[in-house]
């Protein structure tokens, strides 16, 4: 495994294509991240388009650096100006802040640059060392094994998504259907076509996730946009550099944030929010100086930045292992993957070994390369929280409209981009999650396959879901996940009932 990392890095690091290639996207990542309104999904969605014409190994590696340094990135404008630039940055602002109104915005650019990087290798030795077993587990699924796996993930997916469960399933349903469009593989029937050819190949899921992603945060910006004068009051990023004494003594914070960011990051849908979340309470737990938190401590920022980069590995293992994505970043990211004929899962550690080495490479280098040009930009890029907020958006439709079009060099994909857009605008006033719909159009085919083919093997019986032992229990856990939060009022309405029964 080492032998193939190494002979993977050299390549990279051998091939001047590649390296320019890695610059650029880590250029990006940061700077995009580092714009206000502009998220690490919302980047990866606008670049996706540029990966098409590459190597695998190559759009691979651009896509990860981006995604990499928009993570840190984001964090920048929730320090300097308070608007966190990913959602993984929302408590980082906490401290992040106030650190800056102290005169010490350097300092926290520091504690979170260097902490996002300790914290996204600790990510990546949790990838390298859990995906290859995982991955080994799931070559012995066969397709009962794979409908409850999609169910369950489905079912996580809303349940960790913004808002209500029962809301998430049905936007999830939403993108069920959606993968049910086109052409059936079985019995070559059009289906939910309505006589448009545009329709009839199927949605593609990089129109989908550009449209709901990227131009459905143009059009909620749209007012924001010509209500804001776009510029911003700045700190002074005075002295970078802490005392290596005290940058040194938070190695446990470290510790602790990437270990929770890696192993919450690997449970589908929990993604960094959450991640960071539960770093930042552990650490006031763990912290002598509780009543601190939130007035400019540096554990405030190094423990949601190495769990929110550390978090970045943990969404990766069910994605190459499984095929479910972590978060609606990697769910992104699993549309380049199948533009370049790789679908992730277990296959992919068995057919494509040399690739998975490549996807291990490409986060390491990503992660060094975001500390090297962090640092060296750091005096510079906060300039960026400057730009004003209606060119970034003409910008960002741009890109919208050309990356869409350039996936199959028609038009369709084009409107199937717009009406995603318009449809996640609706979404966002309804207070719905947007994921579980590109989650759906992921899960729905690989369900809907896997269910067919388990109900011929068993003679159209269900009892073949029963037989199987990590089916029955993925299904159970399913339907548990579904009935607790209707099931919670009830049990919290008994527990009160009996407490004033007995006092």
């Amino acid at each position: 495994m080492l032998t193939d990392f190494l002979a993977a890095l050299g390549t990279t690091l051998l091939s001047p294509w590649g390296l320019v290639l890695a610059v650029i996207g880590t250029l990006l990542g940061i700077l995009l991240g580092a714009m206000p309104g502009v998220s690490s999904t919302m980047a990866l969605a606008i670049l996706l388009p540029i990966s098409f014409g590459m190597d695998p190994h190559l759009a691979i590696l651009f896509l990860l650096t981006v995604f990499v340094a928009s993570v840190y990135g984001g964090s920048v404008t929730a320090i300097l100006i308070n608007i966190p630039g990913t959602p993984g940055s929302i408590v980082t602002q906490l401290d992040g802040y106030p650190m800056a109104r102290s005169g010490r915005a350097g300092q926290a650019l520091t504690y979170a640059l260097v902490s996002s990087t300790l914290g996204g290798l600790i990510g990546l030795v949790a990838l390298v060392l859990v995906a290859p077993m995982l991955a080994a587990a799931a070559m012995e699924f066969r397709s009962p094994e794979f409908t409850a796996v999609a169910v369950f993930g489905l079912v996580l997916l809303a349940y960790a998504s913004p808002g209500s469960t029962i809301r998430g399933m049905m936007v999830g349903g939403l993108g069920l259907l959606c993968g049910m469009v086109g052409f059936d593989k079985l019995t070559d029937i059009p289906r939910f076509t309505f006589d448009s050819t545009a329709l009839q190949g199927g949605i593609e899921l990089v129109p989908l996730c550009v449209g709901l992603f990227g131009f459905a945060e143009v059009l909620k910006n749209v007012g924001a946009a010509g209500r804001s004068s776009g510029k911003s009051v700045m700190p002074a990023i005075g002295k970078v550099w802490p005392p290596m004494k005290e940058l040194l003594s938070h190695w446990k914070t470290m510790l602790r944030g990437s270990l929770i960011g890696a192993g919450v990051g690997a449970i589908p849908a929990a993604g960094s929010a959450i991640a960071v979340a539960i770093a930042y309470a552990q650490e006031m737990r763990f912290s002598k100086r509780p009543d601190k938190f939130g007035t400019g401590v540096s554990e405030g920022v190094v423990a949601p930045e190495s769990a929110n980069s550390s978090s970045i590995g943990g969404t990766l293992i069910p994605m190459m292992t499984l095929g479910i994505p972590g978060d609606a970043i990697t769910a992104v990211l699993m549309g380049s993957l199948l533009i370049h004929g790789l679908r992730p899962g277990p296959g992919l550690f068995a057919n494509n070994p040399e690739f998975v080495s490549g996807v291990y490479s490409s986060f390491f280098l990503a992660l060094i390369l975001t500390l090297i040009v962090g640092l060296l930009l750091m005096r510079w890029v906060a300039w960026v929280t400057r730009i004003p907020s209606h060119i970034l958006m003409v910008v960002i439709a741009v890109l919208c409209v050309v990356g869409s079009f350039a996936i199959r060099n028609t038009m369709d994909d084009v409107y199937i981009m717009l009406a995603f857009g318009v449809i996640g605008y609706l979404l966002n006033l309804l207070r719905l999650p947007a994921a579980p719909l590109a989650f759906g159009l992921i899960l729905g085919p690989l369900l809907e396959e896997n269910l067919r083919r388990s109900l011929i093997l068993g003679r159209g019986s269900w009892e073949i879901f029963i037989n199987s032992p990590i089916a029955l229990t993925l299904l159970l856990m399913s339907a548990a996940a579904v009935l607790l939060p209707l099931l919670a009022p009830w049990f919290v309405r008994l527990r009160n009932d009996l407490r004033r029964t007995y006092r």
